[in-house]
């Protein structure tokens, strides 16, 4: 017996006493956790599958250890610059041993047919009003941007302003460098030596989608130093 799961945005096929090493949870070592998105059951040739996931399915674990991967070199180069860079990354990770698999999908399925016989007219003021409701968060709601196009921005400097709430240009763009140092200076990682200079320059050009402005400005730059 096997099964498709989703754990901390990866999927796994997961089957029991099998270990596997996932995103960092929150979870301390030696904890009993559940998941219960179960995309796909596969009990002795009987497959299940889930829209999107199997309802009452889940997938019970043990966190054994938390520990970091292999490192990653990331190197960067910019022709006829003399610009070099070299970096080293190591992905925080969490090991967990698959204890069971609890197949038991579909047991709620009766109750939602019930609801639907109930009552009609109220049913179709519902959807319309759950409609106009969606609508309305939908068009405020602004998609994060990928902050790392920032030249002197990496990975880690793009988390710690992500957590402080700069998610897009157009508020990096904003934000001015004495905030910028001040969050950089409260961060866990280290990104203290980082200057924030031109980051509200390039994030302005960024936001207004001159990109050929933007790439411009960075080959005058110095891993976002103005030279």
């Amino acid at each position: 017996m096997y099964a498709i799961v989703e754990i901390a945005g990866q999927q796994f096929k997961v089957s029991k006493d099998l270990k596997v090493y996932v995103h960092r949870l929150s979870d301390e070592e030696g904890s009993k956790i559940s998941f219960e998105k179960v995309l796909l059951l596969d009990d002795n040739g009987t497959i299940t599958l889930g829209a999107p996931a199997i309802e009452g399915a889940s997938v019970e674990a043990k966190v054994l250890q938390h520990l970091k991967g292999d490192k990653v070199i990331v190197f960067k180069k910019k022709r006829r610059k003399g610009y070099k860079k070299r970096n080293g990354h190591r992905q925080y990770l969490t090991q967990i041993v698959i204890e069971s698999i609890l197949a038991t999908g579909g047991k709620k399925s009766a109750p939602k047919a019930e609801k639907a016989v109930e009552v009609k007219a109220p049913k179709a003021e519902k959807i319309v009003e759950a409609k106009a409701e969606t609508k309305a968060p939908k068009a405020k709601v602004a998609k994060a941007d990928d902050l790392k196009i920032i030249e002197g921005i990496g990975p880690k400097a793009a988390e710690v302003l992500v957590a402080a709430g700069i998610d897009t240009f157009a508020k990096l763009a904003k934000a001015k460098v004495a905030k910028i140092n001040e969050i950089l200076d409260g961060a866990e990682a280290k990104v203290q030596h980082l200057d924030p200079t031109t980051w509200a320059q390039q994030a302005q050009l960024a936001a207004d989608g001159k990109m050929d402005e933007l790439k411009k400005l960075q080959d005058e730059l110095n891993n976002g130093k103005a030279v």
